[in-house]
């Protein structure tokens, strides 16, 4: 359950500028996770969320960039709990997830900041990932092969 609360968690943070630990709680409960101000706290210190100004002075949080184990470790989770499987064409990765976990996990991939990833769009089961050349689309089938293969 906590691992799919910190995937919507960064799937939310992503969509909407969510200000307040209560806002991300209301985003929470909405989304069938039953939770309180305290887990929300929580979560926020596990992902290592910060927050940034946005427009009109306001704040929004976002996931802290900084490439520390045990965040990439968190992403590295939500990519082997939503994945399915994956296929190429040219230069164009498209991974299947489980329902719902879509935005997730190409959440955690644009996180990951892999140099050969340009970016990643999202629906509900499917992500297309715009790989920069057919070789590093390659390279980077082989590196969610071996994050997901750790997790069997």
């Amino acid at each position: 359950m906590k691992v799919s609360r910190h995937a919507k968690i960064i799937e939310l943070i992503s969509q909407h500028d969510i200000e307040t630990q209560e806002e991300l709680a209301d985003y929470l409960n909405n989304a069938g996770f039953k939770v309180t101000q305290a887990t929300v706290s929580r979560d926020i210190r596990d992902l290592n969320l910060t927050k940034v100004a946005v427009s009109g002075g306001r704040q929004k949080y976002v996931v802290h960039r900084h490439a520390e184990p045990e965040l990439n470790e968190k992403y590295m989770r939500v990519l082997r709990d939503g994945f399915i499987s994956m296929d190429m064409a040219q230069n164009i990765l498209v991974i299947k997830t489980v329902s719902g976990m879509a935005m997730a996990v190409a959440a955690a991939v644009d996180a990951m900041r892999w140099n050969e990833v340009v970016g990643c769009i999202a629906g509900d089961d499917t992500i297309m990932c715009a790989i920069r050349t057919v070789e590093d689309t390659a390279a980077v089938m082989e590196k969610i092969r071996k994050i997901v293969a750790k997790g069997v």
